[in-house]
């Protein structure tokens, strides 16, 4: 997954998101300091179209003198804003693509046991790599093949890195 996800986003192929839009009425206007208040909103929203509240992290993105409040996840994302209206805030709910959910996860938008079990599979293939290292160095015919690799491969990352 990880290998298929990251090779397309790469190219630019994140998946897809089905966008649905709703303007909501509210009490009082939208301050980008109350966080809590803006997540009741997006609760109720999510409530009232029967969604769960996705798995990821909230935050108050703050561009200007504009605000949003987004609640991420794999599979869903939710962002409330305000409008020019003060007592109306515009909810959006992103649902994502099957592709999207992967990519999501990739980008470690998920659920905790998921980010668990990416750290769990990224230590293993270090390990791998690492071993696999050693054991190349201490066996004596494959010691020169390893070390030359091993340069060709740094070199060749640092290059990479230095275009981009």
């Amino acid at each position: 997954m990880f290998l298929a996800t990251g090779a397309l986003y790469t190219r630019g192929i994140t998946g897809k998101t089905t966008d649905v839009l709703q303007v909501v009425e509210i009490a009082a206007p939208l301050n980008a300091g109350n966080e809590a208040a803006m997540r009741a909103i997006a609760a109720d929203a999510l409530a009232s179209a029967g969604l769960e509240e996705p798995s990821g992290k909230a935050r108050v993105r703050k561009t200007g003198q504009s605000f949003a409040f987004e609640l991420t996840g794999s599979r869903r994302d939710v962002t409330v804003e305000p409008t020019a209206d003060p007592k109306a805030a515009k909810v959006t709910i992103k649902e994502a693509s099957l592709h999207r959910v992967f990519v999501q996860l990739h980008k470690a938008k998920g659920a905790t046991a998921f980010k668990v079990y990416a750290s769990i599979l990224a230590t293993a293939l270090f390990l791998l790599v690492a071993t696999g290292l050693l054991i190349g160095l201490k066996t004596p015919p494959l010691r020169r093949a390893t070390i030359l690799g091993s340069v060709a491969g740094l070199v060749l990352f640092g290059g990479m890195v230095a275009s981009a």
